[in-house]
C-alpha cells in the first residue's frame, strides 16, 4: 500500500490546525497551512476542499478568514483524514467481485485491519507525541 503525497499534506495541515485549536482557535490562512505542509497554496486548496466536504474542517470568509477544525481534535483520526483525501485505505481489484473468494476475503480483512489501525490514531494523540518529544528530562 502506498499513500499519495496529498495524504501527507492533509495530515500536516490537520496537525497544524489541531495544534492551533488548543490556543486561540483562530482560522489559519491557506498560505500558512501550505508552508507548514510543505506545498503550494494552490495544491493545498484542493486538499482542504476535500477535508471540508468530509466535515473535518470549516472555512471562514473575510479578513480574518481561513480554516479551522470542524470537530474536536480528539474526534478526528488519521483514517478520517486519509479517507477524506484519497478514499479507501486499501483498494484491490479482487474486492469488486472478480477473483477467488478467499482472495476477496483476504483483501477485505487487510482493509479492515488497516482502517482499524488508522482510526486508532487521533490528532490529539499525535500532538501529545509531539509534546513528549520536546519534554526535558532532568537527572
Amino acid at each position: 500500500m502506498r499513500l499519495p503525497v496529498t495524504c501527507e499534506y492533509a495530515a500536516r495541515a490537520m496537525l497544524m490546525l489541531a495544534a492551533d485549536a488548543a490556543g486561540e482557535r483562530r482560522a489559519l490562512k491557506v498560505e500558512v497551512l501550505a508552508r507548514a505542509a510543505g506545498t503550494s497554496a494552490n495544491c493545498l486548496v484542493h486538499v482542504l476542499l476535500k477535508l471540508k466536504m468530509a466535515g473535518l474542517v470549516q472555512s471562514l470568509r473575510g479578513k480574518q478568514g481561513g480554516y479551522l477544525l470542524a470537530r474536536s481534535r480528539s474526534k478526528i483520526t488519521l483514517g478520517d483524514v486519509v479517507r477524506a483525501v484519497e478514499g479507501d485505505l486499501v483498494e484491490a481489484p479482487a474486492q469488486s467481485g472478480d477473483g477467488p473468494p478467499e482472495l476477496r476475503a483476504a483483501w477485505a480483512r487487510l482493509r479492515a485491519e488497516v482502517n482499524t489501525a488508522a482510526d486508532r490514531i487521533t490528532l490529539e494523540e499525535l500532538l501529545e507525541a509531539r509534546s513528549r518529544g520536546r519534554e526535558m528530562y532532568y537527572i
